[in-house]
């Protein structure tokens, strides 16, 4: 019916009859167009929610008038005219006007003439009522009909004009409708009413500062994506920035789009399509009219090649097929720029939505951190067993008690029966095993890959409609040319289709499992970057990386399989694909017994071609589909999870009259999906004034503070906590990477006079002034605080929670990490009488847990104490101060020893030392780089080597075979078609045949030389390369022959495929394997000083996000660039040899491509980059909500986070917007000018004078040459977009690395009694900063038990870090640090480091076991380390216990303890103990101490610390002020430390 309807007959006109069929189309579309306006604006307004506009302006924007009060959009009936709709007006009435005098005077073309007048007139109709401010879309419907139909007419109707009259009056009526669509192109598509403030105006120099100009575009401009000319001519001449790219437009910004989404209810995959189902129905409509366009492509292109070929050449009949293929190559390229434009709203506005949709489930969700030894319970409803159903066997013999026997029989098997449908009803509701709660390196999955599976289908939803569409439409199409026989491949394609479905099943558990394994290789390289440090100073990280690449290898050989599935789906396609023309031939020829003519044979493999296309998408559409089912499983069962209780964030305004009281009642705790308790029975009531805290280690102390943040479960009882603010201070400080100022004020509003008394009080103002001073409370201090020593990252955490105007203050032992008078003056300040900050505690509950109770017992109004077992007890301050209740001795005795304690500390730090900061600086984070210009062919070449140089060979080697098979197979099929007639020819005598035609492969997606078109074309004259009549038989003799050597080189085609495809995934396993080994390893060995400067978010980015792409299709980008490359060489070399007219044509069209393809390229390399760089933010908020969930849940802070990520998604998107904006851009140009070429090479082609089959030929050459030549450039920018990604893995590549040392130690070094020497040592963390210690010579003495100690920030750890070797002395001082005699400047850094044991104040854990965490390498045995176990952390805990990551499911003191066991077990002749027992109370450290003296008898043990217990057994003492040694020599002579 297709082809009828496109046959003309010759000479090129239409019938007279036509006229009236043509000419009436404009007027039923004018009525079918204002029935549809305003008939069915009632059965519209009732649409449901998925067919309305989501977050469009209109929803937000409204304009009343200000005296009446009136909806201003609404007021049509009243509204002025607009210059716009009177020209419009205008022009309607011209068209009428031109219509009839056109008729009245020339009355032999009145019918012609006259069928503007009715269209015209609806018109005007429509223009008067509703008086358009706005392009009117009905108007422009009709002229756009009313133009091609006037058209169609003058190019096809029987030629009828005369004279100058006769065209005069036809153009009077063309005219009108013309500069009616002129006009409305040039309207403006948004209300010229509404606010343009702040929106970026079309071909102004952009800015960040202003919305995308598309709010204010016209037709024309979206059309053509003009108004993208302004920031292609800034990229053409310089790198872009950020500030150079426009904002999203208002439909676009996730703010607006994250509250409309959050108001849509129903599962996660119900809201998606409700929010974007109106742009699905727009691009699959879009998608459907451009397949139908691909596929009316070839059935034009025969008519034109029959027109040129018949025996009469008809020339005008082949030029109006050109012209009708021009046609509807444009319209599909314009077609093409609105459904891009759409599936990229529907795809970024769907990420985005899930992208703020799990950020904010991450910040509703309890947050699950289980006991040592607990275990996620996977739901907290009861089990389907547990409840009662009418199934049960109980149910049933109960049913069964009063009546027969024989009814109890059947009801007995009823219920069997009901018990077996309800177990399968379970089985499809629970298809896998229940998980534990999604862990940060799970949730980080689904953010970088889950979300982008599911948001990449909506962008590829319309191929669920158009591929299974073309299917059956080339079916039709062979019907038509083949018959019954084209059906006779459908038991091929049916057992292909069984095998793949097994396949695929097998596909999606194999997906599955490797999402399994990602998730675990994303937690543990999040862990490892985030505890780098820790794992050098123990020569930890090569045993890290182990585990690391063994998940890595888990996960390539899950991807290897999955690719080769995925291959082995593609394989059985291409057979079955190649089969089917195997079989069609068979039975057109051998069966029923037609010959096989080339005018059968080459449409008919035509078809064939699309079908195989299609069958080969339609399993990959199907396993993307499958893969983005297990993305939104994961993602719902994410969603799913429980949230916290009373998880409202909004922050409520408490009134000053409100009571201010916290009390708990018999209440139980447990942590969340556990049934662990760790607080039993707890009664309390806290008013306001301070209530002290303490018990020992593990007792539940952070618990109790947890619980009353409701982040615990409760069990029983009652507790009642005012629904407001807390000011919350972390045991472990968590601080953001931003200033001390944002710190501290943490979304509060700037008070100065009340900041400034914060620093006062927390003792902050000599570290600004002296330490910060160029930028004071400005200075930026990196990731968590990077940038500020451990006292002062307390004092900043405490200053923020006082700086708060919370009433309730909950603060998490923060002088754990201070010094004794810098704590002590902190307190004082906060809570004695007179202190500074007395004003800013006033009317507060304060809840304090502390160790160092000698110190702040003194201020509690009330003291609880946390018993093993979760056991409380309170005792107020009457009855501390008398000495009452059991098990408070001890707190009577340090309240009592703090009343006799000097006073003077309590007004401020006195004349004490100033705080240094110990890495000095105003910036300590660098900014992202970014590469300037093209990728280097270095960065190439890279992958290249990294895929193995033997692979690639391998895969070109297979290209050029199947290319060979490919062309024989089209080679083949000519000489089979021309065989036929080969029998009444005189051998060697001419015949009418083709000459090497079929140059195209049977693969569309490669199709190189010639193109689809090729097997259209007839012969021209020429011999064969080889005359096959010698070695077969006539094909109308034995036809057999010719179907095996057919099927031989069908099966040639699918082998050399499958063997490169193969090919190619070792080529993908090893890069990968290749470049994510050495990026790793050139990461865990690089300088300490680029841990410190590189957030863990950006390194997080590329390992993951970066490393992602590498893992996915960069090999087939080069493949796919070098094949094009080969195609638009050998098109060029075809075309010369044809005619050189063509090659002129072929090489000013080629300079074209080149010319816009030169001014994209820069631009989209810019906008590529500042994506990926603006990727790294989205991570490191991640990571940071993930560290700080607790803190700014207190603050009710969620809001707040929850708008960071929406802007942090916007920066990110809007890259991701233009950058596709850009390809738009690229988009139109090339296939407007491909369409424009080719029909240029068309128009020559007719009229050069070769014959038919010569212009065929050529054309067809011409053709695929455009084609490769469009995909060469798309192509290689393509692929220079994804190289950047592998640009940025390659530049972890070049990483500076630490020296490792050039002297190997002895094997006994460092020996027991080696003494320690720092002669003239002057450190800086890095060249241009200040130093940290100036000029510090001292001796240790080995065997020395040493305390280090000195103010908050004198540069204690400093000292600790410069004998793990992390930090040399300069150079220009000539100073050292030797042990045993031994520089540590040139030895070597991984023996120097397994011979030290460093204890860090917040040791890092892993996740696993005890086991794990004390002896990671196995180097002790179970015995050892059971008991090191069990003398640190006592016999509840078992070396099995669990251990979440971080440690989090321990308190600190338990982190600490397990620190301390690790430098038990490893008995390293140095120990440094950073600060390693603040956290822990004064009982459990003396018995630390004690087992420290038994362990770690004969090594130098040197201890930072602030607390007299740490240091009690210490005989030699080094204390510092300000970086240098103020004192060095044995404890006791002079003054000392404490």
């Amino acid at each position: 019916m297709l082809t009828m309807a496109m046959q003309i007959p010759s000479p090129g006109t239409l019938a007279p009859s036509c006229l009236g069929v043509v000419g009436h189309i404009p007027l039923w579309t004018a009525v079918l167009v204002v029935a549809l306006r305003y008939a069915s604006g009632p059965v519209w307004r009732r649409r449901p929610p998925w067919l309305r506009r989501f977050a469009n302006e209109k929803d937000s924007v409204g304009l009343r008038d200000e005296e009446t009060g009136e909806d201003q959009l609404s007021l049509t009936r009243v509204q002025p005219w607009t210059a716009w709709g009177l020209a419009l007006l205008l022009l309607s009435l011209a068209a009428v006007a031109a219509g009839v005098v056109g008729a009245v005077l020339l009355p032999p073309l009145a019918q012609q003439l006259s069928i503007p007048v009715i269209p015209g007139m609806i018109s005007t109709l429509v223009l008067v009522l509703e008086r358009p401010r706005t392009l009117p879309g009905a108007v422009f419907v009709i002229h756009t009909v009313l133009l091609l139909a006037q058209l169609v007419l003058l190019v096809v109707v029987p030629d009828r004009l005369a004279g100058w009259p006769e065209m005069a009056a036809l153009g009077a009526t063309i005219l009108p409708p013309l500069g009616s669509l002129a006009a409305m192109l040039n309207m403006p598509m948004r209300d010229p009413l509404l606010d343009s403030t702040g929106i970026g105006k079309p071909f102004e120099e952009p800015t960040s500062a202003v919305r995308s100009p598309e709010d204010l575009i016209t037709l024309w401009q979206w059309m053509s994506v003009s108004w993208m000319a302004p920031l292609i001519k800034i990229g053409y001449k310089r790198q872009l920035h950020d500030n150079d790219v426009w904002f999203l437009a208002y439909e676009f910004h996730h703010d607006r789009i994250h509250q409309c989404f959050r108001d849509v209810h129903g599962t996660v995959l119900a809201r998606l399509l409700k929010a974007n189902g109106l742009d699905l129905l727009i691009t699959t409509g879009l998608t459907v009219v451009e397949t139908l366009a691909e596929l009316a492509e070839p059935l034009l292109l025969r008519q034109l090649l029959a027109a040129l070929a018949a025996e009469t050449p008809d020339a005008k009949t082949a030029l109006i097929y050109a012209g009708i293929t021009l046609f509807g190559r444009l319209a599909k390229a314009q077609t093409g720029v609105f459904n891009l434009w759409y599936q990229r709203r529907n795809y970024e506005r769907s990420r985005g939505e899930m992208i703020t949709m799990v950020y904010e489930k991450t910040l509703r969700r309890k947050a699950f951190t289980f006991p040592s030894g607990d275990h996620v319970e996977p739901a907290e409803s009861p089990s389907p067993a547990e409840t009662p159903t009418p199934t049960t066997l109980a149910d049933s013999e109960s049913e069964g008690g009063s009546g027969s026997s024989q009814d109890t029989l059947r009801k007995t098997k009823l219920s069997w029966l009901k018990a077996r449908l309800q177990e399968g009803r379970k089985e499809k509701e629970k298809p896998a095993p229940l998980e534990a709660p999604a862990s940060t390196g799970k949730i980080l999955n689904l953010l970088r890959g889950d979300v982008y599976e599911v948001a990449q289908r909506f962008w590829e939803f319309p191929t669920i409609i158009t591929k299974p569409l073309s299917f059956f439409l080339s079916i039709a199409l062979l019907w038509r040319i083949l018959g019954p026989a084209s059906l006779s491949g459908i038991f091929i394609l049916v057992c292909g289709m069984s095998i793949n479905a097994f396949l695929m099943r097998w596909m999606v558990q194999v997906e599955t499992a490797r999402r399994a394994i990602t998730d675990t290789k994303l937690q543990r390289t999040s862990q490892f970057v985030e505890s780098i440090r820790h794992l050098r100073w123990y020569d930890w990280q090569d045993a890290w990386l182990a585990h690391i690449m063994a998940a890595r290898r888990a996960e390539l050989t899950k991807r290897v399989a999955s690719n080769i599935i995925s291959k082995a789906i593609g394989t059985v396609n291409a057979l079955a694909a190649y089969l089917f023309p195997v079989a069609g031939f068979l039975a057109y020829t051998l069966l029923s017994g037609h010959p096989l003519t080339v005018d059968v044979a080459f449409p008919a493999l035509n078809l064939f071609a699309l079908l195989q296309t299609s069958l080969r998408e339609m399993p990959d559409l199907i396993t993307v589909l499958l893969n983005a089912q297990v993305a939104m499983r994961r993602i719902e069962a994410f969603m799913l999870e429980p949230d916290k209780e009373d998880a409202d964030d909004s922050l409520s305004s408490p009134s000053p009259a409100d009571p201010l009281e916290i009390s708990l009642c018999n209440a139980t705790f447990s942590f969340p999906g556990t049934h662990r308790k760790v607080l039993r029975a707890v009664t309390l009531a806290l008013r306001p004034g301070l209530t002290l805290v303490c018990g020992r280690v593990g007792a539940g102390k952070s618990a109790l503070l947890q619980a009353i943040l409701g982040e615990l479960d409760q069990h029983s009882g009652t507790a009642s906590v005012p629904h407001e603010m807390v000011g919350y201070c972390a045991q472990t400080p968590w601080l953001e990477s931003m200033s001390i100022r944002d710190n501290i004020l943490f979304c509060a509003p700037y008070d100065r006079a009340r900041f400034e008394a914060v620093l006062d009080a927390c003792r902050l103002r000599e570290d600004l002034d002296r330490t910060f001073s160029a930028a004071r409370d400005r200075t930026l201090i990196g990731e968590n605080g990077v940038g500020l020593s451990g006292g002062q990252r307390a004092r900043v955490a405490l200053a923020r929670a006082v700086y708060s105007r919370a009433r309730v203050l909950v603060l998490d032992d923060p002088v754990a990490a201070l010094d004794h008078h810098t704590a002590t003056g902190i307190l004082g300040s906060l809570f004695g009488e007179g202190g500074s900050g007395r004003g800013l505690m006033e009317g507060r509950l304060v809840i304090l847990v502390t160790h160092r109770v000698d110190i702040a017992a003194r201020y509690a109004d009330q003291v609880v104490e946390v018993f093993k077992g979760g056991r409380v007890e309170v005792l107020d301050r009457e009855g501390l101060v008398a000495g009452d209740g059991e098990g408070l001795e001890s707190l009577v005795a340090d309240v009592h020893a703090g009343i006799k304690a000097d006073a003077a500390v309590v007004g401020g730090e006195g004349d004490g030392a100033a705080a240094q900061d110990e890495e000095p600086a105003e910036r300590f984070m660098d900014e992202e780089h970014r590469v300037h210009g093209g990728v280097l062919a270095s960065v190439y070449w890279r992958y290249i080597k990294a895929g193995k140089l033997g692979w690639w060979a391998a895969v070109i080697v297979l290209f050029v075979l199947y290319r060979a098979a490919a062309i024989g197979y089209y080679w083949f099929l000519k000489e089979w078609g021309a065989g036929y007639t080969k029998s009444s020819v005189p051998h060697g005598a001419a015949r009418d045949g083709s000459e090497t035609y079929g140059m195209a492969g049977a693969d569309s997606s490669r199709q190189m030389l010639l193109g689809a078109t090729a097997p259209r074309l007839r012969q021209t004259d020429g011999d064969s390369w080889i005359d096959l009549g010698r070695y077969l038989p006539s094909p109308s003799v034995n036809v057999r022959p010719w179907l095996w050597w057919f099927f031989a080189l069908s099966l040639a085609q699918v082998l050399a495929q499958a063997l490169a495809d193969g090919a190619l995934i070792v080529i993908i396993y090893h890069a990968g394997k290749n470049l994510f080994q050495q990026a790793m390893q050139r990461v865990s060995n690089a300088t300490f000083r680029f841990y410190d400067v590189t957030p863990v978010g950006r390194l997080m980015n590329r390992l993951t996000s970066d490393m992602g792409t590498v893992d996915g299709q960069i090999a087939n980008q080069i493949m796919r660039v070098s094949l094009y490359s080969i195609s638009w060489l050998s098109s060029m070399a075809v075309i010369a040899t044809a005619t050189p007219v063509f090659l002129v044509l072929s090489i000013a069209m080629t300079a074209l491509f080149v010319l816009i393809f030169d001014r994209f390229l820069p631009a989209s390399q810019s906008l590529r980059r500042l994506e990926t760089v603006s990727l790294s933010p989205l991570m490191s908020n991640f990571g940071a909500l993930a560290e700080g969930l607790t803190t700014v849940r207190a603050f009710r802070a969620a809001p707040h986070f929850q708008q960071r990520i929406i802007t942090t998604t916007d920066a990110f998107q809007k890259m991701d917007h233009i950058y596709w904006s850009l390809q738009t851009w690229l988009q139109i140009r090339f296939d407007a000018l491909s369409a424009v070429t080719t029909f240029a090479l068309t128009v020559t082609a007719i009229n050069s004078g070769l014959s038919g089959g010569a212009v065929g030929f050529v054309l067809a050459a011409a053709s695929n040459f455009v084609q490769s030549t469009h995909s060469l450039c798309r192509r290689y920018g393509e692929m220079q977009m994804q190289f950047v990604s592998v640009e940025r893995v390659v530049e972890l590549l070049s990483l500076e690395q630490e020296p490792r040392g050039t002297v190997l130690p002895p094997a006994g070094w460092p020996a027991y009694g080696d003494d320690i020497v720092l002669d003239h040592v002057t450190l800086r963390y890095a060249p241009g900063l200040n130093p940290v210690l100036h000029d510090v010579t001292l001796r240790i003495p080995g065997g020395a038990n040493l305390a280090v100690t000195g103010r908050t920030g004198s540069g204690k750890s400093t000292l600790a870090l410069s004998l793990l070797g992390t930090l040399h002395p300069d150079a220009d001082s000539g100073g050292c640090i030797t042990i045993g005699g031994v520089d540590l400047a040139t030895v070597d850094k991984r023996a120097l480091r397994r011979n030290i044991t460093f204890v860090a104040q917040d040791p890092v854990l892993f996740p696993g076991t005890l086991r794990d965490n004390l002896d990671p390498l196995g180097e002790a045995d179970e015995t050892e380390c059971a008991g090191v176990l069990a003398r640190v952390l006592g016999g509840e805990f078992s070396l099995d216990g669990r251990v979440d990551a971080g440690g989090k499911n321990l308190s600190q003191g338990q982190r600490q303890l397990v620190g301390l066991g690790r430098a038990m077990l490893r008995k390293s002749p140095v120990v440094v103990l950073d600060e390693a027992t603040a956290s822990i109370d004064g009982v459990t450290a003396g018995e630390i101490q004690r087992l420290l003296r038994e362990e770690l008898r004969g090594s130098t043990v040197i201890t930072i610390a602030h607390k007299k217990e740490a240091v009690a057994d210490a005989d030699w003492e080094v204390v510092l002020a300000e970086g240098r040694v103020v004192r060095a020599g044995p404890l006791g002579e002079g003054r000392g430390g404490f």
